[in-house]
This record gives C-alpha cells, sequence and structure tokens, in this order.
C-alpha cells in the first residue's frame, strides 16, 4: 500500500464503503462502536462528509481562488478575494477548505458528523460552529462527543482555534490511523501533488508551502 498516494488523496485502496460513505477499513470497528454508542445515548450519529479525493479538494480549492465560491472569515462574513494577493488568497480560503493533498479528508480517518435526528422538520445541515454551541441543534451531542470521542479512538483536530484552521467541532479524526498517514503527508508529498496537478495559485502556494504546512497543516488541536 502507497501511503504518500494515500495521504495527499492519489490512492483509494484504503476505502471502503460505509453506509454510503467511503472510509478507511482500518476505522469502521471504531465508528460502529461511536456511532452504536451514540445511538443508545439518544443522537443518530450521521456523516456529512468521509474521503475525500485530490481531485475533488482540488475542484473545491480552484472554484474558491477563482471567486465561484464564497470564502469566509472567523465571523462569518464572506471576503473579497479581488482585494488579496494570492498569498492572502490562500491563507483566507485554509480557514475553512484544506490544500489539495494536504486534507485530513484524504486519509478516509477523518469525518464531518452530526446527529441527524436533533435536526427540525425542513432544517438543512451547515456545518456551522453555532450549530454545535449553546442554542444550537447539536450543542447536546457536542457535549456528549466532549464526554465519549476518545473512548472509541477519535479526536477532533479542530477543536478550537490555533491561527490556522477553523474551529470545526463536526470533524473527528481517528487517532491511530490518521497518526500513520500524516507521517506521508508532509511538504515534498504535497508538492509533488500539486506540481502534478492543476491547482490554482499554485507557484504562490510551492514558494510558501513550508510556512502554510506549520500553520494550517500540522497545527492541530491534540488529545489530552
Amino acid at each position: 500500500m502507497d501511503y504518500s498516494q494515500i495521504a495527499c488523496g492519489l490512492a483509494q485502496n484504503h476505502l471502503t464503503d460505509w453506509h454510503g460513505k467511503f472510509v478507511h477499513l482500518d476505522i469502521v470497528h471504531d465508528l460502529t462502536r461511536l456511532t452504536d454508542a451514540a445511538k443508545l445515548a439518544g443522537f443518530d450519529l450521521s456523516v456529512a462528509s468521509g474521503h475525500r479525493s485530490f481531485e475533488r479538494q482540488a475542484a473545491i480549492w480552484n472554484g474558491k481562488f477563482a471567486g465561484q465560491r464564497p470564502v469566509y472569515d472567523l465571523q462569518g462574513n464572506e471576503i473579497e478575494l479581488a482585494k488579496l494577493n494570492e498569498l492572502e488568497k490562500c491563507e483566507a480560503i485554509m480557514l475553512f477548505s484544506a490544500l489539495p493533498g494536504a486534507s485530513r479528508h484524504h486519509f478516509g480517518s477523518d469525518l464531518d458528523i452530526y446527529a441527524h435526528n436533533c435536526l427540525e422538520p425542513q432544517q438543512s445541515l451547515q456545518l456551522e460552529p453555532w450549530e454545535y454551541d449553546a442554542g444550537g441543534p447539536f450543542a447536546e451531542f457536542n457535549l456528549w462527543l466532549d464526554e465519549h470521542i476518545q473512548e472509541y479512538g477519535f479526536f477532533r483536530p479542530y477543536e478550537r482555534f490555533q491561527g490556522g484552521v477553523a474551529r470545526e467541532p463536526w470533524h473527528i479524526s481517528h487517532l491511530s490511523v490518521a497518526t500513520q498517514l500524516e507521517q506521508h503527508q508532509h511538504v515534498d508529498n504535497i508538492a509533488a501533488a500539486l506540481k502534478a496537478h492543476e491547482v490554482l495559485g499554485k507557484q504562490c502556494i510551492l514558494n510558501h508551502l513550508p510556512e502554510l504546512y506549520r500553520r494550517f497543516i500540522r497545527n492541530i488541536t491534540l488529545p489530552a
């Protein structure tokens, strides 16, 4: 198994279908345990997003870089990308969207989750922090995750904002599988993937990749 290809979203032989979403084979047991425990606690744990390929992440990135998709700041305000230089554009996008080749969703060990039964009829999922905070539809689910998620081998890499990626309470990661793959998602492998594909702002990204890597890719919240 080529771990460098997996880590950068260029392979899919590590995946299996889990209730309609592709996830890493090695997390299925623990994910099923977590889901069953959540069900007993009254929460219908659902996966909004599992594995994401390099091509899919590049489509998201290119759409945002070209101004075809909105980009938001930490307060939820849309950013006028036309007023930014290329590096500032990259930093603004990476607040909420990973660089192609550097997304944790490439691993298949990282998932965006929510409690489907906590949504009101006709209420659509937004995957925004307020939904998981006090008064939001997933507030109780969020508190349950705080207390139990590590029992099932998971943690939240974006539990709080640390100057890189924005807080994402919905994003969970399988500790042992993700830790293994993180070792192969290093600067050289990301650079090689970027050079081989059409990614907007590519030269600027490559010029600043070590700093972007430090601030946005390796800068995660580790479990206590």
